[in-house]
């Protein structure tokens, strides 16, 4: 009954966001604290693609120098596909990818062909918008 209550609770403008932690596609745990500054969140393999391939021409630390993370929704995917292919797949890339397994998680809101950028100033969500491919440049 906890994770249904944790999980329904949505991040939403001007609400304090509490740490919490996910997986990286390496399986290492990885807390969100209110250090953070920006969570981009993607949903789809075509948004999830185009946030790999700007973050790859980028330094390695470029996430922790902006205080930042990627979350990659992957709950739609079928396990199989994910462990065979999917993993395997961002265990190339140099930056971290915290990954959602859980289709129940909602905490984080979606818009179809968008990523969503949520900006944060000490814990706290200051803004959420639906970015694109174009955006990301100007999102840090």
């Amino acid at each position: 009954m906890f994770t249904t209550y944790l999980f329904s609770n949505g991040f939403e403008v001007n609400k304090k966001l509490s740490n919490f932690t996910l997986v990286n596609q390496f399986d290492k745990t990885h807390t969100v604290t209110s250090d953070t500054k920006t969570i981009i969140v993607s949903f789809e393999k075509g948004t999830g693609a185009d946030i790999n391939e700007f973050l790859s021409k980028k330094p390695k630390d470029f996430l922790q120098k902006n205080q930042a993370v990627f979350i990659a929704n992957i709950s739609g995917m079928p396990s199989i596909i994910t462990s065979m292919f999917a993993l395997p797949k961002m265990r190339k890339y140099k930056h971290n990818i915290l990954l959602i397994y859980d289709g129940d998680d909602k905490r984080f809101i979606q818009k179809d062909d968008y990523s969503t950028l949520y900006k944060l100033e000490n814990g706290v969500i200051k803004s959420i918008s639906y970015i694109n491919k174009e955006d990301l440049e100007k999102s840090f």
